[in-house]
C-alpha cells in the first residue's frame, strides 16, 4: 500500500469532485453503515478546513477542522471518518495525528474539543483526549465530549 497523501483546504478551495467524495464517504459511514438518519450538512462545513487522506485518488480518510466559536468555544475536529475498505491499516490514527497538528498550526496551542462516539473513547484517549462530559444521546448513538489539552 502506497503512502496516504494529505491535503487540507478551506470550503471554497474544495473542487466539486472533492466535495462529492467527502459527502459520499460521510453518507456511506454515518448514515448507511451506522443506520443513522440525520442531516449531515449542518452549516459548519463552510467555515471549516477539510483534511483529506487519499490513496491513488481514492478518499480513504477525512475530517473537518472547525474554528473556535463555530461548534465549541475551542477549536474542534469533527466528522472523523475512514473508508470501510481501509480500516485496521492505520489511516484513522494518521488522520487524527494530522488533524491535531493542523489544528495547532491554524489556531495555536489551544485545547481541542470533540464530540466522540462513546465506542471510540479509547481510540481518542490514545491520542491525548480526556472525557469532559457525561454520555449523551445524539442521533441515537451514545456520545461523550472530550478535550485534548495543549
Amino acid at each position: 500500500m502506497s503512502a496516504i497523501q494529505w491535503t487540507i483546504k478551506s470550503f471554497p478551495e474544495l473542487t466539486p469532485a472533492e466535495l462529492y467524495d467527502i459527502l459520499k464517504l460521510r453518507s456511506e459511514v454515518f448514515i448507511v453503515e451506522q443506520q443513522c438518519i440525520f442531516l449531515d450538512m449542518d452549516d459548519k462545513d463552510q467555515g471549516s478546513r477539510h483534511l483529506q487522506g487519499r490513496l491513488d485518488d481514492e478518499l480513504v480518510a477525512y475530517c473537518r477542522i472547525i474554528p473556535p466559536g463555530l461548534a465549541y468555544e475551542e477549536p474542534s475536529i469533527g466528522r472523523v471518518v475512514g473508508s470501510p475498505r481501509y480500516r485496521g491499516k492505520g489511516a484513522g490514527i494518521a488522520l487524527m495525528e494530522n488533524a491535531i497538528q493542523e489544528t495547532i498550526r491554524l489556531y495555536g496551542t489551544l485545547p481541542i474539543k470533540i464530540g466522540a462516539q462513546l465506542y471510540l473513547k479509547r481510540f481518542y484517549e490514545n491520542l491525548g483526549f480526556v472525557q469532559c462530559s457525561e454520555t449523551y444521546l445524539e442521533d441515537d448513538i451514545l456520545h461523550i465530549k472530550m478535550t485534548r489539552k495543549p
